[in-house]
C-alpha cells in the first residue's frame, strides 16, 4: 500500500495492486544504458487505456521506456512520474535508483540535471525577481519559492548575506497550495507589482498587502516548470550546473557549495 499526494493537491493515489512488491523486485533488472526512445504506439495506447480505466480523471503521457526492462515512464499531468508495465496493469511511483560504483544514482534526477542545466543556460530571466550583488557576481542560484513557506521566508532573510558573497538570487514562483489559492494570489501580487522586490519582500515578511493579480503574470508558467524540473517542495534551489538542492540551507553553507569562503571585498 502506498499513498502519493499530487503537487496540485487535487488528486491522491491510494490503491495498489496486491503483490506489486514481489513483481517489482523480480522486474528491477536495470539495462546498461537506455536512452529515451520512441514508444510503440500500441504499447502507449495500451498503457494509457489501462490507466484511464482505473483513473479516468487523470491525464497521462508516455514519455519513453524506463531504464528497467519491461517498464515505461508515464507522466501524470499535474502529478508524479509513474513507472508502468507494458501491459499497463502494474505501476509504481517514487524514485528509481541505479546501482553504480560506490553509490546509488537517482535515474530521473540524473537526467533532469542535464535538462535543468540546459534550460537555465538558455532561459530568459525577464520574468524572475532577481536580487543581484552590488559587487562582482560570482555564482547564481535559481529558487522556486512560496511566500507562505516558513523556510522560504528564512532563506529570503539571508538574501543580503548571499549577495554579500557574490551570489545572485533569481526567484521563480511555486505556490505550493496550487492555482488558484490564497498563496497564488499573494505571490502573483508581487510579480504584478511595479516594485517587485519591495512587494515580494513585504509579502514574505507576512505583511497584509492588498492582492492585485494582473493578467498574463508568469506564476502559472513557473509552477508548471517547477513540476517538470522535479520540484516537489519549497524552497527548491537549482544551480546553473543543473543540481537541485531541496530545502533550506544557511547562506554560509550555500556559499561553501559555490566554493566561496568570504564575502565580496
Amino acid at each position: 500500500m502506498f499513498k502519493t499526494t499530487l503537487v496540485s493537491a487535487k488528486y491522491t493515489f491510494s490503491t495498489m495492486v496486491a503483490g506489486l512488491a514481489g513483481l517489482l523486485i523480480a522486474s528491477l533488472i536495470l539495462l546498461p544504458s537506455l536512452s529515451i526512445a520512441e514508444v510503440p504506439s500500441a504499447v502507449a495506447n495500451t498503457i494509457i487505456s489501462k490507466l484511464s480505466s482505473g483513473r479516468s480523471d487523470l491525464t497521462y503521457q508516455v514519455t519513453g521506456p524506463a531504464p528497467m526492462a519491461g517498464f515505461y515512464e508515464v507522466q501524470v499531468d499535474g502529478g508524479p512520474m509513474l513507472y508502468v508495465s507494458a501491459s499497463g496493469e502494474y505501476f509504481f511511483d517514487g524514485s528509481l535508483y541505479q546501482v553504480s560504483s560506490g553509490q546509488f544514482v537517482d535515474v530521473r534526477d540524473m537526467r533532469l540535471n542535464d535538462e535543468r542545466k540546459t534550460l537555465f543556460a538558455n532561459r530568459s530571466t525577464s520574468d524572475m525577481i532577481i536580487f543581484t550583488p552590488t559587487g562582482q557576481t560570482k555564482a547564481v542560484m535559481n529558487v522556486f519559492t512560496d511566500v507562505d513557506c516558513g523556510y522560504c521566508r528564512k532563506l529570503h532573510r539571508e538574501v543580503a548575506q548571499l549577495n554579500a558573497y557574490g551570489i545572485e538570487v533569481r526567484y521563480l514562483a511555486y505556490p505550493r497550495a496550487g492555482i488558484p489559492s490564497e498563496s497564488y494570489d499573494k505571490i502573483a501580487t508581487a510579480w504584478c507589482a511595479k516594485d517587485q522586490q519591495d512587494i515580494f519582500t513585504r509579502v514574505k515578511n507576512g505583511e497584509n498587502i492588498p492582492t492585485s493579480v494582473c493578467a498574463n503574470n508568469p506564476v502559472a508558467e513557473h509552477f508548471a516548470l517547477g513540476r517538470d524540473l522535479g520540484v516537489t517542495g519549497t524552497p527548491s534551489i537549482i544551480l546553473m550546473d543543473g543540481t537541485m538542492i531541496p530545502g533550506y540551507k544557511p547562506a554560509a553553507d550555500l556559499a561553501k557549495i559555490f566554493g566561496l569562503d568570504k564575502p565580496n571585498s
